[in-house]
């Protein structure tokens, strides 16, 4: 099985060099915003389209979309706050704070509006973009996650027959053992994830494994990731304040992954939403199946 441990000589790890190494002419950049410093990675020219990412990856697991996406628009990757090259501060990990990071981020690039793309953790912040910044948003794609709601309270610890069991909603939620099990040793959880939540473990090379495992690798990195989860409970509070966002939503479901929890989630959170199976896929769409990402997101940004 690929292994964030294989030799790594075909692409260096750093984001310029990766940024560079992508078709459209990508650039590493890095912004002052909300109190905290965030990267992102721009490219192309069009209509602006924001891609945020999830745990436990970087701007990178776009990869595979970048150049198709910046053929028809200004395409920014954000390393969300604790994210990659961005700043990994003490507090300020609810989506709320993290939208208005985004928010503040395209304030400083002079962009008013735009459309916002997010997966797993990037998708909560996407819909909370929307809530929260109407103003701002154009359309919202929300991928293989909603926001934290308030059903996620009752997630049971032990594994149902057929069910995929997500431990890590608790694991992330301890303060303090993570970091210490996963500094200098991340790639372990990083291959076990990908070969049981990828539908094809094999399109999360081993050199991208190497780069989100050099990413979340230090103890400070760990410790900002799982604080995107110990603010859920906020995050549950929050969405019950937000009336559904009036932005166009369109959300993609692996079929191996939370395609039926989106189906029922996503149409009350909007009052113009869309929900499309994305076959032969587990949870990492952009990387999986890029192809029907950039298919389905072509369609619905126009």
């Amino acid at each position: 099985m690929p292994s964030s441990t294989s030799p790594l000589t075909e692409t260096p790890l750093d984001d310029a060099a990766l940024a560079a190494s992508l078709d459209g002419g990508f650039t590493s950049h890095h912004a002052d915003v909300n109190g905290t410093r965030l990267h992102y990675v721009e490219g192309g020219a069009g209509e602006p389209l924001v891609l945020l990412g999830g745990w436990p990856q970087t701007w990178w697991q776009w990869r595979k979309v970048l150049p198709a996406l910046a053929a028809r628009h200004r395409v920014i990757a954000v390393d969300l706050r604790g994210m990659g090259g961005s700043a990994k501060p003490a507090a300020g990990y609810d989506k709320k704070t993290l939208a208005r990071d985004v928010h503040a981020l395209l304030g400083r690039l002079g962009i008013a509006s735009a459309h916002v793309v997010g997966h797993d953790i990037g998708a909560m912040v996407a819909y909370a973009f929307a809530a929260n910044h109407p103003e701002a948003t154009r359309r919202i794609a929300l991928l293989d996650v909603s926001h934290p709601e308030e059903s996620w309270a009752r997630q049971t610890l032990l594994p149902r027959q057929g069910q995929r069991h997500k431990w890590w909603f608790a694991f992330n939620q301890v303060h303090g053992l993570p970091e210490q099990l996963l500094a200098g040793r991340f790639h372990l959880l990083l291959d076990w994830l990908f070969e049981n939540a990828a539908a094809d473990p094999g399109s999360v090379d081993a050199h991208a494994r190497a780069v989100y495992a050099r990413a979340y690798e230090a103890p400070e990195a760990v410790r900002a990731a799982n604080d995107w989860y110990r603010t859920f409970t906020q995050d549950i509070a929050d969405l019950a304040a937000y009336a559904p966002v009036t932005a166009p939503i369109l959300a993609l479901g692996g079929e191996y992954s939370n395609y039926e929890s989106l189906v029922t989630a996503v149409p009350a959170l909007g009052t113009d939403t869309r929900v499309v199976r994305v076959d032969s896929s587990g949870h990492y769409l952009p990387e999986e199946r890029p192809e029907v990402v950039v298919e389905e997101l072509t369609r619905f940004l126009g």
